[in-house]
C-alpha cells in the first residue's frame, strides 16, 4: 500500500501480537476466546475457535466435575491435536471444588488452563502448575502445564508473574500437596505462562481502562523479569472491551501478545446460551450494562457486570445483597418483604428454597450445609445465592417465563460490536460464527495498523479510506488464504 512517497507494507492478521504466543500455543493468531462460566463457552465454540487458528478455551466455572470430563472427552476426540484450554475459576467458598476440578485437570493430562477470579495464589493453582515439572538436559526448567492468568488488579498479577511464595511452596510440600524437588524448581518459573490484562469486561471486572492498566502491568512484568531473569518470561495480553478492529489494533500497538475476546463470543451461535439471550445481546448498547452481585463470591460483596437491558437481575440481586447485609438470619427479614421476595423473586417460600439448596449442597459441598445449620447469616447467603446461581441457567436455557430474571455477564464491547456492525450481515445473530467475527476483527485491525504506519508519515486518511466494514467469510478467504 503506497499513497505518494509514505510506504505500508504488508500485514497479515497473522502477523499481528507475539510471533512465541502462537509458536507455543499451536495457533495460528495471537487471538483467544475466554472461558465464559457455566459451558457459555460451550464445546462448539471452542471447536469452532480451534479450527479457525484462535486459542479457545471451554467454559468450566460452574459446572460439576462430571460435566467438565465430559467436555473433555469430547474436544478430545473431535479437535485431536489441536489447540484448546479449560478454565480454573478460584472458588474462595467452595475450595474443593477448585481442587477437585484441579485434580481433575492433572488426571486427564489438560496441559492448558485460564485462571480467572484469583485473589491470591492457592494450593489448587500451584499444584496444577508444577505437576510434571522437571529440568531438561540442557539444564531449563520445563513446566508442561501451562496457565494464562486473567487478573485486573496489579497486586493479583504480581503474584502470576513471580514463582510461588516460598511460605507456600514449604506448606504445601509439608502437607504432601507437591515434592521437595517441585518446590525446589518452582522458583526458577513464573506462576503464569501467560497473563491477560482484563479491563472492562463481562462478568468479574474491576471496570478499569485498558489504557491505563496494560503499561502497568507490562512495566510491572518487566521489573519482576529483571529481579528473577526467568528463561521464558510471561507474555501480556489484553482482554476487555476487545470487539472491533480498532480495540484489536490499539491492543496490539500498545504491546499485547495476544488479544482475548469474551462478550462478543456469547452472541455468536456456537456459545452455550440461548436464541432468546443471543437476541438480546445484538441489542445491547454501550451503556446497556451493570454491576450485580457475583453468585460465587457473593459474601465478599464481589460484583460482576451484566446485562441491564430488558432484564431486572441486577436490580433484585442488589436487593438481596442489601436484605443479606442488614439481617442476620432469614427470620430477620421484616415480613413484607420476605412476602415480596418470596412472590417475585423466588416464586417460593424460603423454607421451600432453603429445602432445596440444602440438597443441592449436600451433594456439591457438604461442608456449606453443616455451616450454614450453625450459621443462619451463611444459610440465608446461600439462598439467596441459588437465585443467582440459577439466573444464568435461566438465561442459558431460555427459560421463557424467568426472562426478566436472566443473568448474562456483558461488557460495554457488546454495543460496540453491535455499533460496528450495524446494517452489515453480522448485525443478525445467526449470521455471527466466532471464527468469521475473529477474523473479521483481525483482518480490519491489520489493515488499521497499516493506516497507522501511513500517518505516521505524515500522511492524512479520510475516514472513508480506514472505514472497515465486516467481510462475508468467502470474501476474507479471498483476501486472507490466498
Amino acid at each position: 500500500m503506497s499513497f505518494g512517497n509514505a510506504f505500508a507494507p504488508a500485514l497479515l492478521p497473522e502477523l499481528l501480537g507475539d510471533s512465541e504466543f502462537r509458536r507455543e500455543h499451536g495457533v495460528r493468531y495471537a487471538y483467544a476466546t475466554g472461558a465464559m462460566a457455566n459451558g457459555i463457552a460451550s464445546e462448539s465454540l471452542v471447536e469452532a475457535g480451534a479450527k479457525a487458528g484462535l486459542l479457545s478455551f471451554f467454559g468450566a466455572a460452574g459446572l460439576p466435575p462430571a460435566r467438565v470430563e465430559a467436555a473433555i472427552d469430547r474436544l478430545e476426540k473431535s479437535l485431536g491435536g489441536l489447540p484448546r484450554g479449560f478454565n480454573l475459576i478460584h472458588s474462595p467458598s467452595e475450595p474443593d471444588l477448585e481442587a477437585a476440578l484441579t485434580d481433575l485437570y492433572i488426571a486427564r493430562d489438560v496441559r492448558l488452563v485460564e485462571a480467572s477470579a484469583f485473589m491470591d495464589l492457592t494450593p489448587a493453582i500451584v499444584r496444577y502448575r508444577l505437576h510434571g515439572i522437571a529440568r531438561g538436559e540442557d539444564g531449563r526448567v520445563r513446566a508442561p502445564n501451562k496457565v494464562v492468568a486473567k487478573v485486573s488488579r496489579v497486586e493479583v498479577a504480581a503474584k502470576f508473574l513471580a514463582p510461588a511464595s516460598e511460605r507456600l511452596l514449604r506448606e504445601m510440600a509439608a502437607a504432601g500437596l507437591i515434592t521437595s524437588g517441585q518446590a525446589e524448581l518452582a522458583a526458577e518459573i513464573p506462576m503464569a505462562s501467560d497473563l491477560t490484562v482484563e479491563a472492562d469486561s463481562g462478568g468479574h471486572t474491576d471496570n478499569r481502562p485498558l489504557v491505563a492498566m496494560f503499561p502497568a502491568m507490562i512495566a510491572l512484568r518487566d521489573r519482576l523479569q529483571a529481579q528473577f531473569r526467568f528463561k521464558n518470561p510471561a507474555r501480556v495480553g489484553a482482554a476487555g472491551g476487545i470487539s472491533t478492529p480498532e480495540a484489536a489494533a490499539a491492543a496490539y500497538m500498545m504491546g499485547a501478545a495476544y488479544v482475548l475476546t469474551g462478550s462478543v463470543n456469547q452472541s455468536c451461535v456456537e456459545s452455550g446460551t440461548s436464541d432468546q439471550v443471543r437476541r438480546m445481546l445484538a441489542a445491547a448498547g454501550q451503556a446497556d450494562c451493570v454491576m450485580a452481585p457475583a453468585a460465587d463470591m457473593f459474601e465478599l460483596g464481589v460484583k460482576v457486570q451484566v446485562l441491564k437491558r430488558g432484564t431486572m437481575f441486577a436490580q433484585r440481586g442488589a436487593k438481596l445483597y442489601d436484605i443479606w447485609r442488614t439481617c442476620d438470619s432469614i427470620e430477620a427479614i421484616a415480613p413484607a418483604v420476605r412476602a415480596a421476595l418470596e412472590k417475585d423473586v423466588f416464586r417460593s417460600g424460603l423454607d421451600e428454597v432453603w429445602a432445596s439448596t440444602r440438597e443441592y449442597f449436600l451433594k456439591r459441598d457438604a461442608s456449606q450445609v453443616e455451616r450454614a445449620e450453625k450459621e443462619p447469616k451463611h444459610k440465608m447467603a446461600l439462598v439467596f445465592r441459588s437465585y443467582l446461581g440459577q439466573a444464568s441457567r435461566w438465561a442459558n436455557a431460555g427459560v421463557a417465563d424467568r426472562a426478566l430474571d436472566y443473568q448474562v455477564w456483558c461488557g460495554p464491547a457488546m454495543g460496540a460490536f453491535n455499533e460496528w456492525t450495524q446494517g452489515s450481515f453480522l448485525q443478525a445473530p445467526e449470521r455471527r460464527a466466532v471464527g468469521l467475527v475473529a477474523r473479521n476483527i483481525l483482518y480490519g485491525a491489520a489493515v488499521l495498523t497499516r493506516a497507522h504506519f501511513l500517518r505516521c508519515q505524515g500522511l492524512t486518511l479520510d475516514g472513508e479510506t480506514t472505514r472497515i466494514e465486516p467481510l462475508q467469510a468467502a470474501e476474507l478467504e479471498r483476501l486472507l488464504d490466498e
